[in-house]
């Protein structure tokens, strides 16, 4: 026994909580019409996991609680607890007893529970599958269902038949599979699609990366032309650096040295240049000085002569006496008129000879008037004016002297002017081109500074292009020749440098990280759906080599079921009409065309082939179901039932009023056949048949009280039959 208690609250006309333990093979559930003894059945496929709210008799999922009455409020939710004994593992969990459990609210939302963990209806239906148990198969005939066997379309009854050979699990597996199979397909499709989107974008990538790949190998030769580079360039600049430097240290000393030298001169020359101003000032004054005493001698000479010829006169002619001071005031006046003459132009000079002319005429008009000079006085006058030449001639040679010796002074403060002044020249000579070249010298080390920050500014870009590549081109030895060579060639490899950069940055290098990430993500996601496609693939190849394996195995074991049905429906039916034969049959597949439309191709399709059922009554010719009485078509439809539950029995099964259209003899056989399946099978029997109460062990009676809440009574037939006796 499988079932040990179902527990009911609030479903339907069970207000209250009720529960039915099941201990005998056979259980039978009476009651009187309406009290509520189907709502057991329903309890049943509710818990089970039915969906279809007909099966149910209901519309909705609110109409299963228990709606109210005067006595009892109405619920909020309805539940339903069915416990299965587990200690054969009949069902794969690992517990003794699985207790599952189904509520419904009034909002229709439903929790399915298993051992009080909440779990989703395909594990319940999973669970049960497992163990030929479901809550709309062939194991619970509900109320008036007994002849929908009969009744049911071929394909549903092949679907009951299928369900009682415990194919429902394979079934499960296989709609499971073909569903899996179906979200394999558009995975699959998605996944192309994917890829069908990821290839333009990744060959678009792919042609940027070999972009990025030859930008990457001009920027590695770029990066070793750096470093060369700007070894040489630095090796140079700080050359060129320190020899311009040396040179202006050297130079702005020599033009400090110029400049004191051209200083020294000037003092030196600008006194001398006073100094000759004086001596020239004093060589003309004695230049004028001599002039007198050279005017002076020669009127001393001329008087002297005339006093000596006025000595020699006297002395021959002493008796022709003139007076001497008329005769000395007349030479005083000639001697006048005569040195005004001297230094008169050539109109005074006339007028003065005239004067003259005029005086002697008048002189010589007047000697027989004058006094004679005596011989003393002349000769005094002689002494005198010897006496007085002396001083002049002496005063005349000093100032001769005097005036050579200023005249040789001059000459030689001229000549160290003139060599001072060619000194100054020769160092303002000096001291321009050193300043020339000390100009050129600071210009030249302005531009080494100007190709310095250059220089810096290249190292910048290079680190900034190339990276941590050139880092360290500072530690590298400088290359043999850098410090001679024409600097024509540095400036080659300065332009194939910028030639390489343009190059670069055309090639568009500085966002080739990212590019290349992208890259290899986006060829890194092909690789996995690619790899996902593949593996989609194979498991659609799995999942159909399991459905055609499941559809194997399912095709086996109906066929083989179905013979074993139709041995026991033989048995069941030759017992039941005491004769006569009943046979399940598979119909002929049937074949539809799809209609032809825009020229489509006719294809065909195979149907579902469903079971038919052929009947043989003893004594009456009757093959068909359709020529069948109520009692016959009942007794077919227990004998076809009875006859599904020997190939794979249920672990339990629930026959809802399907006697009530027996007569008695056919009763007491409908319960000799209750006792034999409730030897494979145990049995909930809802009935009105005595001789069906009589083969359950047990009875639980329903009734129905003024509140309209079913209740239950239970009675052990074999406690009440030792009681009895």
């Amino acid at each position: 026994m499988y079932l040990k208690s179902v527990e009911l609250t609030g479903f339907k006309s069970f207000g209250k909580k009720t529960r039915l333990e099941f201990t005998s093979p056979i259980a039978s559930i009476v009651g009187p019409n309406g009290s509520g003894k189907s709502n057991v059945a329903e309890a049943f496929r509710f818990v089970l996991g039915e969906q279809s709210m007909k099966s149910l008799r209901s519309r909705k999922g609110e109409d299963l609680i228990w709606g109210g009455s005067p006595a009892l409020p109405r619920q909020n939710r309805a539940a339903v607890t069915v416990t299965f004994d587990n200690t054969s593992r009949f069902l794969d969990l690992d517990f003794p007893d699985v207790i599952v459990e189904r509520v419904v609210h009034r909002d229709g939302q439903n929790e399915y529970r298993l051992n009080g963990s909440l779990v989703r209806l395909k594990d319940v239906i999973r669970l049960l599958a497992g163990a030929n148990i479901g809550g709309s198969g062939y194991h619970i005939i509900s109320q008036g269902q007994a002849d929908y066997i009969l009744n049911a379309p071929a394909r549903e009854r092949r679907e009951m038949v299928e369900d009682a050979l415990g194919l429902k699990l394979y079934q499960h597996k296989k709609a499971e599979s073909e569903r899996k199979l179906e979200e394999t397909a558009q995975n699959i499709e998605k996944t192309r699609s994917l890829r069908r989107e990821l290839a333009p974008h990744l060959k678009f990538l792919g042609s940027q990366v070999e972009k990025i790949e030859k930008a990457r190998e001009m920027k590695d030769e770029l990066s070793a032309k750096l470093v060369e580079y700007l070894t040489r360039e630095h090796a140079w600049v700080t050359q060129e650096h320190v020899r311009l430097t040396d040179e202006i240290h050297v130079v702005d000393a020599e033009v400090r040295e110029l400049e004191g030298v051209l200083q020294k001169v000037r003092t030196l020359k600008s006194p001398e240049v006073n100094a000759d101003a004086t001596k020239l000032a004093r060589l003309e004054e004695l230049q004028r000085e001599l002039s007198g005493a050279r005017r002076r001698r020669e009127e001393i000479v001329r008087e002297l002569g005339r006093a000596e010829g006025a000595m020699e006169a006297v002395a021959i002619t002493v008796e022709h006496v003139v007076p001497a001071p008329h005769v000395r005031e007349f030479m005083h006046d000639i001697d006048d008129s005569l040195e005004r003459a001297l230094e008169a132009d050539h109109e005074t000079l006339r007028g003065l000879i005239d004067t003259l002319r005029g005086r002697i005429r008048a002189f010589v008009d007047g000697l027989k008037g004058a006094a004679p000079v005596t011989n003393e006085e002349v000769r005094r006058d002689v002494e005198r004016l010897t006496e007085n030449l002396k001083h002049a001639e002496s005063e005349e040679v000093r100032l001769s002297g005097e005036l050579e010796a200023l005249r040789t002074d001059l000459t030689t403060a001229r000549e160290v002017r003139f060599s001072a002044e060619r000194e100054e020249v020769e160092a303002r000579s000096k001291l321009r081109e050193a300043q020339t070249r000390l100009i050129s010298l600071r210009g030249d080390r302005e531009r080494i500074s100007s190709a310095r920050q250059r220089f810096e500014e290249e190292v910048r870009e290079g680190i900034a292009l190339v990276g941590s590549a050139i880092a360290g081109w500072d530690r590298n030895s400088i290359p043999e020749g850098a410090l001679s060579e024409d600097r024509r060639e540095q400036e080659k490899r300065r332009r194939e440098i910028e030639r390489l950069k343009i190059k670069i940055e055309e090639a568009g290098i500085g966002g080739g990280d990212a590019i290349v990430r992208e890259y290899e993500e986006t060829r890194k996601r092909d690789e996995f759906l690619a790899k996902e496609l593949n593996d989609l693939e194979a498991s659609s190849e799995s999942l159909r080599s399991i459905i055609r394996e499941l559809e194997i195995t399912i095709d086996e074991r109906f066929e083989d079921g179905l013979k074993k049905i139709n041995e026991a429906l033989g048995g069941f039916f030759a017992k039941l009409f005491g004769g006569g034969d009943a046979k399940l049959y598979i119909e002929e597949p049937r074949t539809g065309k799809r209609s032809e439309d825009d020229e489509e191709v006719v294809e065909e399709e195979e149907l579902y082939a469903g079971l038919s059922i052929s009947v043989s009554l003893p004594r009456k010719k009757i093959r068909g179901l359709e020529v069948l009485s109520g009692g016959e078509r009942a007794l077919t439809s227990i004998a076809l039932i009875f006859a599904m539950t020997q190939v794979n029995p249920p672990p339990f099964l629930i026959l809802d009023e399907t006697d009530a259209a027996l007569d008695e003899a056919n009763s007491k056989r409908y319960a000799d056949m209750i006792r034999e399946l409730g030897k494979q099978s145990q049995l909930i029997v809802i009935t009105h048949n005595r001789a069906t109460m009589a083969a359950a062990g047990e009875l639980y009676g329903v009734t129905m009280d003024h509140s309209g809440v079913s209740q239950i009574l239970s009675v052990k037939l074999e406690e009440a039959t030792k009681v009895a006796k």
